[in-house]
């Protein structure tokens, strides 16, 4: 399989420009950078097996959160694991992904031998398609799909017995778009949630899928037992119980502030998907180039090198370190 680099490179940052790591101001993901306070855990948690009552207790809150009503959320260390799973269910033939988008389906569905079709409009699904990959809202150009079109997708797909999965990695800033309350309706939709990026606790490794009867048994049939740790379980069932408009609000004023900066430095910002903002311009390397040589590390793209992707500043120093650095930079 290809390896499908992503944001938080920092060690390859550390080695190449030779600044030591402490000093890195990292923009290269779309993580939350100012999580919730921690609980207080019971020690337990990291001595002994997650027992089945934790397990429900969190798939109850989650399925709560999320909005999808008696249909229970699966949960898994990450996407990738359900990614997997998914990609060996599927018939063999023909996979469509709504491109350009997470590189790790690309991946994973050639791995499983399935042939590929990057489309980049809904229209561009055809018969032979066996599943259908909708990230909404896309990563990395914060393009959002209408429910109504997925919806239609979905009921097509139905028919012939073909696979829709909608990633909402980054939805829970516009949940009203969500697709996660209609699975029960919907046999062969998969909606695919992450805990971290909106919590901004990334290292958790801890996902959501919110599947059917039948694509759930195969879900939890591929994750086998105890696939979550029980520190990564309490911590969400501490987080689901938080207010999460209040921490979607914080996440866009911060947003706001980046862009504003982003503008005012002469920049267009092509998406500000709250959690991340897309920057298109010709120079994106070299400013990309630039920002590390002051320890500050963004996302480029080999596939379109007009873009370069941010991620939020913790705090008012780390945006002003961003705004001196693009005001010093000679390409403006």
């Amino acid at each position: 399989m290809s390896i499908v680099f992503h944001g938080g490179g920092v060690a390859a940052s550390v080695r190449a420009y030779g600044i030591a790591s402490e000093n890195w101001l990292d923009l290269s993901t779309g993580i939350n950078p100012v999580p919730p306070a921690l609980p207080s855990f019971d020690l337990q948690l990291f001595h002994r097996l997650p027992d089945a009552d934790l397990f429900d207790d969190v798939r109850r809150a989650a399925a709560r959160f999320y909005g999808s009503g008696d249909v229970l959320p699966i949960a898994a260390a990450g996407t990738q694991p359900l990614i997997r799973i998914l990609a060996a269910k599927v018939e063999k033939g023909r996979v469509a992904i709504l491109s350009p988008t997470y590189g790790e389906y690309r991946a994973v569905f050639s791995a499983a031998g399935l042939v590929v079709d990057e489309v980049s409009r809904l229209s561009e699904v055809t018969a032979e398609h066996r599943a259908v990959v909708v990230v909404n809202p896309n990563n990395p150009d914060g393009r959002r799909y209408s429910r109504a079109d997925l919806l239609a997708l979905s009921l097509d797909l139905s028919e012939r017995g073909a696979l829709l999965i909608i990633d909402e990695a980054f939805g829970e800033m516009h949940p009203e778009a969500s697709l996660a309350g209609v699975v029960a309706h919907h046999p062969h939709l998969v909606v695919l949630k992450s805990f971290g990026k909106f919590f901004g606790f990334a290292g958790a490794r801890l996902s959501f899928a919110i599947a059917g009867e039948e694509h759930a048994a195969t879900l939890e049939a591929g994750l086998g037992p105890w696939p979550v740790s029980g520190p990564a379980l309490a911590l969400a069932r501490y987080c689901f119980d938080l207010d999460a408009d209040a921490l979607r609000r914080q996440i866009f004023e911060r947003a706001g502030q980046l862009e504003a900066v982003l503008r005012g430095a002469g920049l267009r910002v092509a998406a500000n998907a709250g959690l991340f903002l897309l920057v298109e311009d010709a120079r994106a390397e070299a400013l990309h180039a630039h920002l590390c040589r002051h320890a500050i590390l963004t996302r480029i793209f080999d596939y379109r090198r007009d873009w370069m992707r941010l991620g939020l500043p913790a705090d008012g120093a780390g945006l002003a370190r961003l705004q001196t650095a693009l005001q010093n930079w000679s390409g403006r």
